[in-house]
């Protein structure tokens, strides 16, 4: 059911996120976690970053999460207790699930969802795929089935960078779509039918120096804003560097 959407509009063309989403193995990937945010959806939400990504569009904000290779794989229900706890701990109200590809990995991420809905926590769900074409899958594939039903706020589509949309929060171009599928955003949502809403942006830097960034801005905001302040710790090389010392320390 959805109970109000801000409907996106273009991209009919587009083959991305037409093939059904790989079947997961059980475990979860993943690459980043941080339990308190507010540029990841409405409200203080802890947010996940999934690595692996089978619809890679161009121009995605996050080209690093594509591939596997480097990520943390976890039980999921290991990890949906530790995240639950640290996410209350610091005032979050729910989980947002983003990548990567979180469809890719819809049940262990079902399993991380619906612990969030057990604990009286929300759920929200980026995905390159079409809501449409989720439901259509979700009729054989229960996995699919089990984690569009634990998901209230679905941001849905491909990220097309031909159709930039700067009036609407939290997704980058005018395709895509945002639905409640509960009604517990679903005034939110036709807020934003109506009156759009702008995109917000966090940026993180360590005691080392390094930078981390969440959130949604485009390629020359985001440039501007770092231009002198450091490496940005998720940026791809610096993950490749990452990723190639873990598997061949000195």
């Amino acid at each position: 059911m959805t109970v109000a959407e801000a409907v996106g509009r273009g991209g009919e063309q587009s083959l991305l996120g037409t093939a059904p989403p790989p079947p997961g193995d059980g475990a979860l990937r993943w690459s980043r976690f941080v339990p308190a945010t507010e540029a990841e959806g409405p409200g203080r939400r802890a947010a996940v970053w999934v690595q692996g990504c089978a619809v890679r569009c161009p121009g995605c904000f996050n080209p690093q999460l594509w591939a596997v290779r480097g990520a943390h794989s976890e039980a999921p229900g290991q990890l949906a207790d530790r995240w639950v706890a640290a996410a209350t701990a610091a005032g979050a109200r729910g989980i947002t699930l983003l990548g990567g590809e979180p469809f890719d990995q819809a049940g262990a991420l079902a399993v991380v969802a619906e612990a969030f809905r057990d604990a009286g926590l929300t759920v929200m769900t980026f995905s390159g795929y079409t809501l449409e074409r989720l439901r259509v899958w979700a009729a054989t594939r229960p996995d699919i089935a089990r984690l569009l039903a634990a998901t209230d706020l679905l941001c849905d589509g491909p990220y097309l960078r031909d159709l930039p949309d700067t009036t609407r929060p939290w997704i980058g171009s005018r395709n895509q779509s945002i639905r409640a599928l509960t009604p517990v955003y679903a005034d939110r949502v036709q807020a934003i039918a109506s009156a759009g809403g702008a995109d917000s942006l966090e940026v993180r830097i360590s005691r080392d120096g390094t930078v981390a960034v969440n959130g949604w801005a485009t390629d020359a905001a985001l440039a501007a804003l770092l231009d002198d302040l450091g490496i940005r710790a998720d940026r791809p090389s610096t993950v490749a560097v990452a990723t190639l010392e873990k598997e061949n320390p000195s």
